[in-house]
């Protein structure tokens, strides 16, 4: 849910893609290469084909597009560590490696983008004439309303969008009664989110109180193992697995709930969401 360094290269092709896609536009004579923009011009359908090449936006696309618009997902919802969709829906579609040969080939409508794809791969995409639609990482349950919304619209889906929004808004509703519980969302390589995050505003949202922002930490700050056990949260959220994160030491914390995390509902919005709201309300639950 987070604008990480690693995330954001869910969109740049693998090994070399972008030098063998400028290979391929170079190999395309200009009349091929403008007969073909028109053909996909002239064969617009008012339910358009999409592919993805980011899996925060296979997320999203799944659940506001009907299925046989869906050409391709990105790779990476395949490999459990990256993928924000159930496997088993995962297996439901084809893949791309995000090549501009791979793309072209399936000749999409609309091809759904990370703003952080390689600038290379973007000009041959557009070169090919396919339509690129890119999307930055949310910093608030607003901004990934906005791309939820913006998807829907893209591929005719508005109602499905909506449908999604709603869930979304009802997840993050904060619950009534009770104050402000103090956490701290311990991230893999033992750092903390900032306030401008969206995990951060999800974790407000349910009712807690960020216990790294009242050490005056910010986003990306390390938290050493010792500073944890000097001045501990009310809730320990465990997001990583480092030698500090998995200390025994942790077990013998007393007036603190240690409670895991799965990383990967860190880093996207959309229904994503939803399913981070569900185990924070989760944990809320368990202390009281």
């Amino acid at each position: 849910m987070q604008s990480l360094a690693h995330f954001r290269n869910y969109d740049l092709a693998a090994g070399g893609a972008a030098l063998a896609a400028c290979v391929f536009l170079a190999s395309c004579s200009s009349d091929n290469a403008g007969g073909g923009a028109s053909e996909h011009a002239a064969d617009h359908r008012e339910q358009p084909t999409i592919v993805s090449l980011n899996p925060c936006l296979d997320a999203i696309l799944v659940e506001v597009a009907a299925p046989d618009q869906i050409l391709a997902l990105s790779h990476y919802s395949r490999d459990p560590a990256s993928s924000s969709i159930p496997a088993e829906t995962a297996q439901n579609f084809a893949i791309t490696g995000g090549t501009a040969e791979e793309v072209f080939a399936l000749q999409p409508d609309i091809v759904l983008a990370s703003t952080f794809i390689a600038p290379s791969t973007l000009t041959a995409l557009e070169g090919l004439g396919l339509k690129v639609e890119t999307f930055g990482s949310p910093a608030s349950i607003e901004d990934s309303i906005v791309q939820v919304e913006r998807v829907g619209a893209l591929t005719g889906g508005g109602d499905n969008a909506a449908a999604l929004v709603a869930r979304i808004n009802d997840a993050t509703s904060r619950p009534t009664g009770g104050g402000d519980v103090s956490l701290m969302l311990w991230q893999p390589g033992q750092i903390v989110p900032g306030e401008g995050t969206l995990i951060a505003q999800v974790l407000s949202r349910n009712g807690f109180d960020s216990h790294s922002a009242n050490l005056g930490l910010s986003q990306a700050d390390y938290v050493s193992l010792e500073r944890v056990l000097a001045d501990p949260p009310e809730v320990l959220l465990v997001a990583g697995n480092s030698a500090g994160q998995t200390h025994p030491l942790l077990d013998q914390l007393i007036g603190t709930a240690v409670e895991t995390f799965d990383p990967h509902l860190l880093y996207c919005g959309g229904p994503t969401i939803i399913e981070a709201a569900a185990r924070i309300a989760e944990i809320r639950k368990s202390i009281r």
